[in-house]
């Protein structure tokens, strides 16, 4: 297995812990955030919508250009996260090696950067959820909120 076979295992693994975040969220809430500095679960939202979609741009054109665009609502953002990875995910599968290690700004490494910092927001994210008032769902096991 070479390193675009893994990332496409990983991010197989990934896409439904990430849905049920997004899903968990309390829509009445996005605008909860823990501290002044800290972003909001709105932003959030965003940032992790945004991302995939600004990957996709990548792997099409071989540039991108880092732009958030605000979300409406939990499931708007749910949406727009389901169409920009399954996306991603049919353009990466159509790249080859070359593609994948392309010099200048290598696919390959921005992307895995990108789901390794989509990760960590969703962890901010999971964070947010019991004091917005929501449940904590399971992501790579049970959660406090979702045992019997």
């Amino acid at each position: 297995m070479n390193d675009r076979e893994f990332f496409q295992v990983r991010r197989q693994a990934e896409r439904d812990v990430f849905l049920r975040v997004i899903r968990a969220m309390p829509a009445e809430r996005l605008d909860y955030k823990p501290h002044e500095r800290s972003p909001s679960a709105a932003d959030l939202l965003a940032t992790l919508v945004s991302e995939h979609g600004i990957c996709g741009d990548l792997v099409t054109n071989g540039r991108c250009e880092y732009k958030v665009d605000p979300v409406a609502g939990v499931e708007e953002a749910a949406r727009a996260f389901e169409r920009h990875w399954d996306d991603l995910d049919r353009k990466v599968a159509a790249l080859d090696d070359a593609g994948w290690t392309r010099k200048g700004q290598p696919i390959g490494e921005f992307l895995w950067f990108i789901l390794f910092d989509a990760i960590h927001h969703r962890g901010q994210l999971s964070t947010y959820i019991r004091p917005m008032g929501g449940k904590v769902p399971p992501i790579y096991g049970p959660s406090g909120d979702s045992r019997g």
